[in-house]
């Protein structure tokens, strides 16, 4: 066929065909006239394998996404909050330790302070649980703060992962407050567990009756976070051993429990 301004023009008809083989075949008619009247006409025929052709050029498949592990990711995010707090820990930051794209993040764990609450709960369960534990296990209150102490010592200052408690180190400079009243919830908790541990022992005769419960257990408090920040100021295990010693010589030993 001729275009209006008397150049050729070439129609294509395209055909394609596919079967169990996975086999098309495509045919292209081009026809053209040339100023002297004379027609010349091209016939091509082509085959193609595979899943899918067609006679128009399709865009390219979509590439799949990047597989990533999610417990080891989650891990590096723990660490990244653990190493700079909340706060200095941005998306950005995130998903370069954790090598993923911030799509990925969301999808995985939702925005950034939802993988902080999940990264506070793995902490709790794998670094934190020391503390629950000497409370479960030993048999007073006094025992009980007295491991927590020194197992701090040690807990705190290991190598391998930042030093210091993220429960503590995290809430530093937090200017979010459902993340900074989270954190402070833990900690108020961990301190009424402990002064619910003094209380049943004032009871049981294995403290003096009148004991001031609360300020001991704010005492037991206060020396496992500054512990926590003082690991992170570089002191060593056996430093922070002898401020747990230190801590524990305030404690009444006996009240008139004798078993």
């Amino acid at each position: 066929m001729v275009n209006d301004d008397g150049t050729a023009r070439a129609e294509r008809h395209g055909t394609a065909t596919n079967g169990g083989n996975g086999t098309a075949t495509s045919e292209s008619i081009g026809t053209a006239t040339g100023k002297d009247g004379g027609t010349a006409t091209n016939r091509g025929a082509g085959t193609a394998t595979g899943a899918t052709a067609t006679g128009k050029a399709r865009g390219r498949p979509r590439g799949r996404p990047r597989s990533f592990d999610r417990e080891t990711a989650l891990e590096k995010a723990l660490l990244a909050f653990w190493e700079h707090g909340y706060e200095a820990t941005s998306v950005s930051d995130l998903t370069r330790v954790m090598d993923i794209g911030a799509p990925s993040l969301y999808a995985a764990f939702g925005d950034k302070r939802s993988l902080f609450e999940e990264v506070v709960q793995v902490y709790g369960t794998r670094y934190g649980s020391f503390t629950d534990r000497a409370l479960a296990e030993e048999p007073t209150a006094r025992d009980a703060v007295e491991r927590m102490l020194r197992e701090a010592a040690t807990a705190y200052t290991e190598p391998g992962h930042p030093h210091g408690c993220l429960v503590v180190h995290a809430a530093a400079n937090c200017s979010t407050p459902e993340v900074e009243r989270s954190l402070r919830d833990r900690r108020n908790a961990n301190i009424a567990a402990i002064e619910s541990r003094v209380r049943a022992d004032a009871a049981a005769g294995v403290l003096p009756p009148g004991i001031d419960a609360a300020a001991l257990a704010r005492h037991a408090g206060a020396m496992i976070q500054g512990m926590s920040q003082q690991a992170r100021d570089g002191a060593s295990r056996e430093e922070l051993e002898a401020v747990a010693e230190i801590a524990m010589s305030v404690w009444p030993r006996t009240g008139t429990h004798t078993g």
